[in-house]
C-alpha cells in the first residue's frame, strides 16, 4: 500500500471527527446501562474491533485506524442501548411507571436517529479500514486478513442493521399503540359528570400527547379525547334531565312551553359545559402549542361543541324563526334575541379560530334572522289589525276579544324586560338598511313608538267602523262603552298609557260618559217618555183621573220595559265596575219617575193597585230586574268559548295574550 492511499485515509478520518463527537457524547449519556448491556453478539462485536486495534498496533498506521475504530465501537455500545430499551418497552406502561415508559419512548426515537443518522459513516470508516488493512497485509505476505477481516465484515454488518428504514419501527410502533391505549383510558376514566381530571392526569395526557403527535398521531389523540368528552357532555344533559331530542321533534303548537326551557339550558351549556370544555381542551394541549400545533385544542373543543348536544339545542331557535309569521312569534323571538344577546360575549370567547367558523356563521345567521323577523313581525302588527276590521264586531256589544289582546300585548311588549330587547332590535335593522323608509324616528325607542301608536290608530279606526255597523244605536254606544271602558282601565298607570300620553287615557273616560248619555237617550230614556200625565184628568182642572188610561199607560211602559229588557239581556257589559255603574244609572232613570207615577195616580200609593188590577211591576221589581243586566254568560263545567283557535299565554297581570285570529271569532 503506497503512501498516497494511507494520506487519503487519514484525510478521511479527519474529517469525520466533527461528526464522531456527537456518538461520544451520546454514549456519555448512556451512563452505566452501556456496560449492562446483554444484547447477543455485542460483546463479541466489540472484542473485535479491539482486537483490530491491537493488531494495528505493529503498524506504523495505527493512530489513524483508532480514529475510525473508535466511532464504530461508540455505534456499536448504542445499538445495545437500542436492545435494551426494546426489551423495556414490551411491558405495559403502568407496570414500567408512565414517565418512565415515555422516558424511554423517548429515549428509543433518540437513539434510532443516532444511528440512522451515523451508522452508515461508521461503516464507511470501517470499509476503509478493512481496504487497507487487506492491502496492507497482502503487500507483507502476512497472514492478518482472514481472522481479523472477517469479524470486521461481521461488524459492519451489525451496523448496516439500523440503516435500514424499517429498524426499529415495529417495536416503537407497538410502544406508542400502548401509549394511545393509556390515554384513551385516561380521557374515559374523566368522563364522570361531576369529575373534573385532575392535575397529574392532565399532566400525564400531556406527555403523552406530546410523543403521540411528534409521532403523527395528533389526529387519533383529537379524535379520542372527543369521543370521550363528548359523551360526558351528554350524560350531563341526561343527568339535568336536558332532553336533546325533545328540541327536534316538539311541535309548532306546544313550541311556546319550551322557551324558558331552552333559555335555561342554553345558558348552562355555554356558560358551563362548554366554558369548562374549553379550558380544558387548552390545557391538555398546552404541551403541543409552539410545536406546530398551536390551534389543536381549538380543532378538539370545535368538535366537542358540534356534538356535545349544543347545536341541537342552538337550532332550536331557527325553528321558531320558521314557524307562522304571528304576534305570538315576536314575543318568542324577543326571548330568543336575549338570551342570544346575554351569551355574546361568551359566544366571541368560546368560538374564536378558524375551526368553530362554523358555529360563527350559523351565530350570525341566527341574529340576523331573528332580527329580521322580529321587525317584520312587529310592524306587521298594524296590518293584522286593520285585516281585522272586515269580520264585525261582537253581537252582544261586548268588548272585542281584539281589543283586549292589542291593549294586553302592547303593554306585554312595553315591559321593561321586552322593551330595551325590541327597540335594540329595532335599532340594529335600521342600521342594517339605511334605506329605511321611516326616517324621522331616530332611535330604537321612536321607532317603537312609532309602531305602538300605529297599532293603536289601527284599533281605533276599527272600533269606530264597527260601532257603525250595528243597527241598533243604542248597542253601539254600549259597545263604544264598553272598549273606551277597557282602553281606559289597561292603559292607566301603565307603560302604554305613558307611551300614548295622558290626554289620550283621559279622553277615552270622556268618550265612555258621552257614550252612557247617548246610550241612555236611545234606550231607556225612551221608555220613561211612555209615562204621560197629558189628559189623565177627567175634567179639566179637576182632580179625577181616567183610571183606565193610567192602567192602559201603566201596562204600555210595563211591555216596553220588558221588550228592552229582553232585548238588552243579552248584551254585555264586560268589566263589573262599569256594569254596576250603567245600571244604576238605568235605575236612577227608570225607578223614580215609575215610582213617582204609581203613587200620585193609584190609590193608597199604588200598592193595592198593583194588586187588586194586577199592576205587572213595582218600582223595586224593576230595580231587581235591572240589576240582573249585561252578566257575563255562565259557561259550563264543560263549555268552551267560541275562540277556540287562539293560543293563549299566561302574563303577569293574569290576562290573556292571543295571537290574531283568521276567524270571525276575533270578535267574540
Amino acid at each position: 500500500m503506497g503512501f498516497n492511499d494511507l494520506l487519503a485515509a487519514r484525510n478521511i478520518l479527519k474529517s469525520s471527527i466533527e461528526k464522531s463527537r456527537d456518538i461520544a457524547v451520546a454514549l456519555d449519556k448512556t451512563g452505566s446501562k452501556l456496560e449492562k448491556t446483554s444484547s447477543s453478539g455485542l460483546p463479541y462485536l466489540q472484542a473485535a474491533i479491539h482486537d483490530v486495534a491491537s493488531k494495528c498496533s505493529i503498524y506504523e498506521i495505527k493512530s489513524e485506524i483508532d480514529r475510525a475504530i473508535g466511532p464504530a465501537a461508540g455505534a456499536l455500545k448504542v445499538l445495545g442501548l437500542v436492545y435494551e430499551l426494546q426489551a423495556s418497552l414490551e411491558t405495559d406502561p403502568r407496570v414500567a411507571g408512565l414517565f418512565a415508559y415515555i422516558n424511554d419512548v423517548k429515549r428509543l426515537q433518540e437513539a434510532l436517529k443516532l444511528l440512522v443518522n451515523n451508522c452508515r459513516l461508521a461503516t464507511t470508516w470501517l470499509e476503509d479500514v478493512v481496504r487497507i488493512l487487506g492491502n496492507r497485509g497482502t503487500a507483507d505476505g502476512d497472514d492478518f486478513g482472514d481472522w481479523y477481516l472477517g469479524r470486521l465484515s461481521t461488524v459492519m454488518k451489525k451496523l448496516e442493521e439500523p440503516q435500514g428504514k424499517e429498524y426499529g419501527s415495529v417495536v416503537l410502533s407497538s410502544a406508542i399503540d400502548r401509549l394511545e391505549h393509556e390515554y384513551k383510558s385516561l380521557a374515559t376514566e374523566s368522563r364522570s359528570i361531576d369529575h373534573f381530571p385532575s392535575p397529574d392526569a392532565i399532566q400525564e395526557l400531556q406527555a403523552i400527547i406530546q410523543i403521540l403527535a411528534a409521532n403523527g398521531r395528533l389526529d387519533r389523540c383529537i379524535s379520542i379525547y372527543t369521543e370521550a368528552r363528548v359523551e360526558n357532555a351528554r350524560a350531563t344533559l341526561r343527568a339535568l334531565s336536558m332532553d336533546i331530542q325533545l328540541y327536534e321533534t316538539v311541535s309548532s303548537q306546544t313550541v311556546e312551553s319550551y322557551i324558558d326551557l331552552w333559555d335555561q339550558h342554553m345558558e348552562f351549556v355555554v356558560r358551563h359545559l362548554l366554558h369548562n370544555e374549553h379550558r380544558l381542551c387548552s390545557e391538555v394541549y398546552r404541551e403541543v402549542i409552539g410545536s406546530g400545533h398551536d390551534d389543536a385544542w381549538m380543532n378538539c373543543f370545535a368538535k366537542i361543541a358540534s356534538r356535545c348536544g349544543f347545536m341541537e339545542i342552538f337550532d332550536f331557535a331557527s325553528r321558531i324563526c320558521e314557524s307562522k309569521k304571528e304576534a305570538i312569534k315576536l314575543l318568542r323571538l324577543l326571548r330568543i334575541f336575549s338570551t342570544l344577546d346575554r351569551l355574546r360575549l361568551d359566544f366571541n370567547d368560546l368560538f374564536g379560530g378558524r375551526f368553530c367558523i362554523g358555529i360563527q356563521n350559523k351565530t350570525r345567521g341566527l341574529v340576523r334572522r331573528v332580527v329580521r323577523e322580529t321587525c317584520g313581525t312587529f310592524r306587521g302588527l298594524s296590518v293584522q289589525v286593520e285585516l281585522q276590521r272586515a269580520w264585525g264586531p261582537p253581537p252582544n256589544g261586548s268588548t272585542p276579544r281584539l281589543v283586549r289582546f292589542v291593549t294586553d300585548y302592547c303593554n306585554h311588549l312595553l315591559e321593561e324586560g321586552n322593551s330595551s330587547i325590541l327597540a335594540r332590535v329595532l335599532e340594529i335593522n335600521r342600521a342594517w338598511n339605511n334605506n329605511d323608509q321611516i326616517i324621522k324616528p331616530v332611535n330604537g325607542q321612536q321607532l317603537l313608538s312609532f309602531e305602538i301608536n300605529n297599532i293603536i290608530k289601527a284599533l281605533e279606526i276599527n272600533l269606530e267602523t264597527w260601532a257603525r255597523s250595528y243597527e241598533d244605536a243604542a248597542l253601539s254606544h254600549l259597545f263604544m262603552m264598553n272598549s273606551h271602558w277597557y282602553l281606559f282601565k289597561r292603559a292607566r298607570g301603565t307603560e302604554l298609557g305613558k307611551l300614548m300620553g295622558d290626554s289620550w287615557v283621559w279622553a277615552h273616560e270622556g268618550s265612555l260618559g258621552y257614550h252612557a248619555v247617548s246610550y241612555m237617550r236611545e234606550s231607556w230614556e225612551k221608555i220613561v217618555e211612555l209615562l204621560r200625565e197629558d189628559d189623565l184628568t177627567l175634567f179639566p182642572g179637576g182632580r179625577a183621573v181616567d183610571r183606565d188610561l193610567v192602567k192602559k199607560r201603566i201596562s204600555i211602559f210595563c211591555e216596553a220595559f220588558d221588550n228592552m229588557y229582553r232585548k238588552q239581556s243579552k248584551w254585555i257589559l264586560s268589566d263589573k265596575a262599569l256594569r254596576w255603574k250603567i245600571c244604576q244609572l238605568i235605575v236612577e232613570t227608570i225607578v223614580p219617575p215609575y215610582k213617582s207615577y204609581l203613587q200620585r195616580f193609584m190609590p193608597a200609593g199604588g200598592l193595592e193597585y198593583e194588586i187588586d188590577v194586577g199592576v205587572k211591576h213595582s218600582g223595586e221589581s224593576l230595580e231587581n230586574l235591572i240589576g240582573t243586566l249585561f252578566q257575563l254568560p255562565k259557561l259550563g263545567k264543560h263549555s268552551n268559548s267560541k275562540c277556540t283557535d287562539l293560543i293563549v299565554i299566561n302574563t303577569s297581570a293574569d290576562h290573556v295574550i292571543d295571537h290574531f285570529p283568521s276567524t270571525p271569532a276575533a270578535a267574540c
